[in-house]
């Protein structure tokens, strides 16, 4: 069985003691031998945690001990090595960013569609369908016929929303009304702010996907899906596919890029310091840094030891659903 225990969570919910709860939950973790990160803001709690399995379920049992994050549901998975070095809980503005003032999921978000119904929804022919996560997520996998924001963050949505709700957009009014919406991220945390965002511009018909991609993957048969390619994740992993395999993308550890099997054979492709889509926009110098950090994570794995380098680097841990 695999040593060690990741738990994945997030809960919008309103805080007003974050700076306190912030100390006692770093004492916890840390008493736990916990390693991950925690974002706490005004509207909630998110992050990932792991460890020795009665120490992840002990701090669980501490966070679901507040009547606020009584129902708190994270995912769960396992490793044989431990996926992160450091415990961290932060405060932040946003347990995810994305920078418009007034959008309360606690109290606007759109309405849940669970992974059974979903099908059923998304291919109603007056329902557009939104695809809320990054670009580089997007580009190795999503639902047959989403619409792509083509955005690099969580917090240029916004933006993109505004755009298409121009005469003409996808997301514009006909005859005076807005369209049917429907939105789906990796686990659910992005879509359920995205659709208050909409919510709050006046769309009273948006829907999300209750427990995002991944749930839809594991629960759904793939005989079934209208899920196409692979889903990103934030973790070891990199991509997985139905039943939440393993899939076979690697990460670039100089821009982050999910990288597949064909981008591996290009010559623009060096483990650990390039790869297609960054080869041309890094500097002689900064490959020569990455270069060096893969050579000390080499060397690390050799002897058995832990290296900094060898973590993922991910764009946004504020992202990681």
């Amino acid at each position: 069985m695999s040593k060690f225990l990741t738990a994945a969570l997030y809960k919008f919910v309103e805080f007003q003691d974050t700076s306190s709860f912030k100390e006692t939950l770093q004492t916890v973790c840390d008493a736990h031998h916990i390693k991950g990160t925690l974002l706490l803001a005004d509207e909630g709690i998110n992050g990932t945690i792991a460890g020795a399995e009665s120490d992840v379920r002990a701090v669980l049992a501490y966070l679901r001990a507040d009547p606020r994050l009584s129902d708190l549901t994270p995912k769960e998975s396992w490793s044989e090595s431990p996926p992160f070095l450091r415990m961290k809980v932060r405060l932040k503005k946003e347990i995810v960013t994305l920078g418009v003032p007034g959008v309360n999921p606690v109290q606007m978000a759109g309405s849940y569609v669970k992974p059974d119904a979903w099908n059923a929804l998304i291919s109603a022919p007056d329902v557009v369908l939104v695809d809320t996560r990054n670009d580089y997520e997007v580009s190795i996998g999503s639902f047959k016929g989403a619409l792509d924001p083509n955005v690099k963050t969580f917090a240029d949505l916004p933006q993109w929303v505004s755009a298409q709700a121009a005469a003409g957009g996808a997301l514009a009014s006909a005859e005076g009304k807005k369209p049917k919406v429907a939105m789906f991220c990796t686990g659910g945390i992005r879509c359920e702010k995205s659709t208050a965002l909409l919510r709050q511009l006046g769309f009273d018909e948006v829907y999300h996907l209750e427990g995002g991609i991944l749930k839809y993957l594991e629960t759904v048969p793939q005989a079934n899906s209208l899920w196409e390619g692979e889903c990103f994740v934030f973790d070891e992993r990199v991509s997985v596919g139905h039943g939440l395999q393993p899939g076979p993308y690697e990460l670039c550890r100089s821009c982050r890029h999910p990288v597949g099997a064909a981008e591996r054979q290009s010559p623009h492709y060096v483990k650990g310091v390039s790869c297609p889509h960054c080869f041309d926009q890094k500097t002689e110098a900064q490959k020569q840094g990455f270069a060096e950090r893969q050579r000390q994570v080499e060397l690390a794995r050799q002897r058995g030891q832990a290296h900094v380098g060898a973590q993922m680097p991910f764009k946004n841990h504020s992202e990681l659903k």
